[in-house]
């Protein structure tokens, strides 16, 4: 049988399930003998030996009774009968007890153990019987003489039937627990042969499988890793042979593939050494121009830098200048709430001047209807003098005095109504032309309030301008310094050209350490990469592009709106490296390799 043609897992897989069905048998082997064992050892243990013990009972119990019945019939006095009454009853009790649990199948396993029970029980109820007449008799003097007779024949009998049924019931009992222990040991002896000699199959089973395992795969892997090593010290022609199917014969043409890979890519690693060694001498003029065209470009980001320091100094100063006129603004706003406030509190003092005046005419009013109710009064007065004659002339001129008083009351109460009215008017007209001027003075304020919003927004503007331009600066000066990183990374690139040839030849040369399947080794080219040079020579230098023209787009990303703020890395070295593929990839067009700067 070819066990290369079966995989490596199914035949580990086989060997192990026949181990492992030998264990299984093993262990149900095991079990079986041991349910076995477990069976006899129940016997003993849940019939033979309870069923003893409770025979002990039995004996224990009935030799009590014999006891009970002679101490019964030797005693007189009350006291000693009573206790054996007791005692005897106790028994008794204790021996319907052991009736009820010594029954089948708890305790009785057989047939021919049930029939001695039987028996035993059938002569013990005869026996307790023949004790039970001689413990009710015993206290009558007149019976005992029979009672004595009685107990020496006839119940000694009983008790020796129902002793000896119960000798044989004990004797069943040991001969049964002596079977199940004869019985346990031969499936004892049994079962140990039979796992001796099926572990000495196992053994030698298992032993078999793992030779045959492993003389079907250490050898072809021996094979393998001699291969490997051949591989290892260069020689790509070492013979491979792959006939099964499993891992280890996949492994074999694994590296059979890789040898011819390998020797493959021996030959084209030195094809590929040559082109990069003739890609070098073109990366090395390609640096030679951008090292040029980085010098340009530096000098326009210093100029572009002054211009746009000078712009900076302009604009902050604005913003400066924005800033006093905001606060201006603001103090103006301030002055012209606290004028309007003024305002305010004026209209609230004319109002109370109109609203005194108005209670000075009411006030005039009330003294007006005195002097009238006075000038009423006097007239009465004079005419009630007259009608007394001489004795009210006296009164009457009184009288006339008040009358006269009392016109010139109300003649000055009108006058001073006159006053006040004019007075109310004027206060009026006051009133309403500092209302208008109230109103003057919000729309002056709202205004203001305008005026400093306005250049509040244009000092904000100004600050955004200045921070703009700010960022604008650092963006530039950024960018300068990223031109003098990419000076200097021409530089290392111009380094990197040179030692990137000298590896290639390094390469070639290692590559002669590899032997191909004809037996010649890989031997380096002699041809010297310096005449590589004179093409690369004669590439074309593009122009550099105007300063003016690539000044805006390199500024426009910096300054406008919603962009991401010029604080971040330039890109510079990134677009260096992105491009050296392609100059490698296209050497004849080497201008359109840097066209980016």
């Amino acid at each position: 049988m070819h066990f290369s043609r079966i995989h490596i897992a199914p035949r580990l897989g086989l060997a192990f399930a026949a181990m492992v069905l030998l264990s299984v048998f093993l262990g149900l082997f095991s079990l079986r003998q041991m349910s076995h064992l477990q069976a006899q050892t129940r016997v003993v243990v849940e019939s033979n030996l309870p069923a003893v013990l409770l025979l002990g009972d039995y004996r224990r119990s009935i030799d009590m009774l014999r006891r009970l019945e002679a101490q019964m019939l030797l005693e007189t006095t009350p006291a000693d009968q009573a206790l054996y009454h007791g005692t005897f009853d106790k028994t008794v009790a204790k021996l319907a007890e052991l009736n009820r649990t010594y029954v089948e199948p708890t305790l009785i396993g057989s047939p021919a153990e049930l029939a001695l029970a039987n028996a035993f029980k059938q002569d013990l109820a005869t026996y307790v019987a023949g004790a039970m007449r001689i413990r009710n008799a015993a206290q009558d003097a007149t019976q005992r003489a029979a009672l004595m007779r009685y107990s020496v024949d006839d119940t000694r009998n009983m008790y020796l039937k129902a002793s000896a049924d119960l000798d044989k019931v004990v004797q069943f009992n040991v001969e049964g627990a002596k079977d199940a222990s004869s019985l346990a040991l031969q499936i004892l002896n049994s079962g140990r042969n039979w796992l001796t000699a099926t572990m000495l199959a196992a053994g030698a089973l298992a032993a078999l499988l793992a030779i045959v395992i492993v003389r079907s795969i250490v050898p072809p892997l021996n094979r393998a890793i001699d291969a490997a090593r051949q591989v290892a010290d260069g020689n790509l022609a070492v013979e491979l042979h792959a006939d099964g199917r499993d891992e280890v014969s996949r492994l074999l043409g694994a590296l059979a593939h890789m040898r011819d890979n390998l020797a493959r890519i021996t030959s084209d690693v030195r094809r590929n050494a040559e082109s990069v060694a003739t890609a070098s001498v073109q990366i090395a003029q390609g640096n030679s121009d951008l090292s040029s065209r980085t010098e340009q470009q530096a000098a326009a980001l210093q100029q572009t830098a002054a211009s746009m320091e000078q712009l900076g100094a302009t604009v902050r100063q604005n913003a400066d200048s924005a800033r006093q006129a905001n606060q201006l603004a603001l103090s103006a706003s301030g002055i012209a709430s606290r004028g309007g406030e003024v305002v305010g509190e004026v209209v609230e003092t004319m109002k109370g001047i109109n609203e005194a005046s108005r209670r000075i005419g009411d006030i005039i009013g009330v003294i007006d209807s005195i002097a009238f109710q006075t000038n009423i009064l006097a007239l009465n007065a004079a005419v009630e003098a007259a009608r007394a004659g001489e004795q009210g002339r006296g009164f009457a001129v009184v009288a006339s005095e008040v009358r006269s008083l009392a016109r010139r009351s109300a003649e000055a109460a009108k006058e001073i109504k006159s006053l006040i009215g004019n007075s109310v008017d004027r206060v009026e007209q006051g009133t309403a032309l500092v209302d208008k001027a109230g109103a003057t003075m919000d729309e002056v304020v709202l205004s203001i309030r305008r005026v400093t919003d306005i250049v509040a927004e244009i000092s904000a503007a100004s600050s955004e301008q200045s921070e703009g331009v700010a960022q604008v600066e650092n963006a530039v000066s950024q960018m300068d310094h990223a031109t003098q990183q990419n000076a200097a990374l021409v530089e290392e690139s111009a380094a990197a050209a040179g030692s990137l040839r000298t590896q290639a030849d390094q390469l070639v040369q290692a590559m002669s350490f590899f032997r191909t399947g004809s037996g010649v080794a890989l031997s380096p080219r002699a041809e010297p990469l310096a005449q590589l040079a004179a093409p690369a020579a004669a590439l074309p230098v593009p122009a550099v592009p105007a300063l003016q023209a690539s000044t805006p787009k390199a500024l426009a990303p910096a300054v406008a709106p919603g962009q991401p703020r010029a604080g971040s890395r330039l890109p510079a070295k990134p677009a260096l490296r992105a491009s050296a593929p392609a100059a490698a990839a296209k050497p004849a067009r080497a201008d359109d390799d840097w066209e980016s700067f």
